[in-house]
């Protein structure tokens, strides 16, 4: 008989490729592993790896065989949770992923908040870009993402918290007033600095002024920085201009070398939400996590060298 221990196994080994690191993963030796393997190969009637040496490939079968694996430990998870959490909000265990233009700016400030109101919640964090969140959140492995929306259709749910307005972030010695309202044309593409790609962040810049960009045929600066930090050190150093939520103020424009500018109306903007599975039976805490967020970034403070 298949059991969810022999589907844990598989999985880990679809997602590392090789026995060593699967076994390491779910915290047994490779050889018990591998046994599970071919006991659920041999329930199955079909081989689901090709084995050689120090790799594994998944055959066509073994690799559906794991995607639907995937929906059957979700479902677990959740009814998991249903019995844990039923009746009590927001305790217990929540594996929340972050976006990296989102969690340094609004997670220091959201924690606290939630560990006063909720202490019997213990939160485990996972950061990483919108595609790896929703792989993640469909597996099972997270329970919800703090992102921005819309998402890529699928199994979930999305709860809209709050809209993020994009600023223009220049150098100090840019000639404009901060005051200075700007249209999207007055954007140099060639000196629009960009995240790498992956980045949400990076295709929201792209649709805004994409056009332009294509036609300048990138930015000058050759730069694909992994966060906005590196962005915001290029931008002081003179290097460019780029496209700031301004819920990165507070941490982002602390350099006089720094200042930031509005557009015109309407102003561009992400809108950021919280996504999870359809089937999830943690829906309320979800609300009420999606509350305390909005209460406490939405309309956030301002910094100096920010527009008016």
């Amino acid at each position: 008989m298949i059991t969810l221990k022999q589907l844990r196994y598989l999985g880990a080994l679809a997602e590392h490729r090789h026995f060593g690191k699967a076994a390491e993963a779910c915290a047994v030796t490779q050889p018990a592993l591998s046994m599970q393997i071919r006991e659920l190969e041999k329930d199955l009637g079909a081989d689901l790896v090709e084995r050689r040496p120090g790799e594994v490939i998944l055959t066509a079968t073994g690799a559906e065989v794991a995607r639907r694996a995937e929906s059957v430990l979700a479902a677990v998870r959740d009814l998991t949770d249903y019995a844990r959490h039923s009746g009590r909000l927001l305790t217990g265990l929540l594996r929340l992923g972050v976006i990296p233009t989102l969690a340094p700016y609004v997670l220091p400030r959201v924690l606290p908040e939630l560990q006063s109101r909720h202490p019997g919640l213990r939160i485990e964090l996972r950061e990483t870009q919108t595609r790896n969140l929703m792989d993640e959140l469909a597996r099972g492995s997270l329970d919800a993402a703090l992102l921005a929306l819309p998402i890529e259709e699928g199994d979930f749910e999305t709860r809209a918290l709050f809209d993020d307005p994009f600023l223009l972030a220049v150098p100090a010695t840019d000639r404009r007033n901060v005051r200075t309202r700007i249209d999207p044309r007055d954007i140099d593409p060639r000196r629009l600095i960009l995240l790498e790609e992956g980045h949400c962040l990076r295709d929201q810049a792209l649709a805004f002024c994409g056009a332009r960009i294509e036609a300048a045929s990138g930015n000058s600066t050759g730069l694909g920085a992994t966060s906005l930090a590196t962005v915001m050190q290029m931008v002081a150093n003179g290097y460019g201009v780029t496209l700031l939520p301004r819920v990165a103020l507070p941490v982002e424009v602390r350099d006089e070398r720094v200042k930031v500018l509005r557009f015109r109306n309407p102003e561009p903007s992400r809108q950021v939400g919280l996504a999870w599975r359809r089937t999830s039976p943690r829906k309320a805490d979800f609300a009420v996590l999606g509350q305390i967020v909005t209460e406490t970034v939405a309309g956030g403070p301002r910094t100096r060298g920010s527009a008016a």
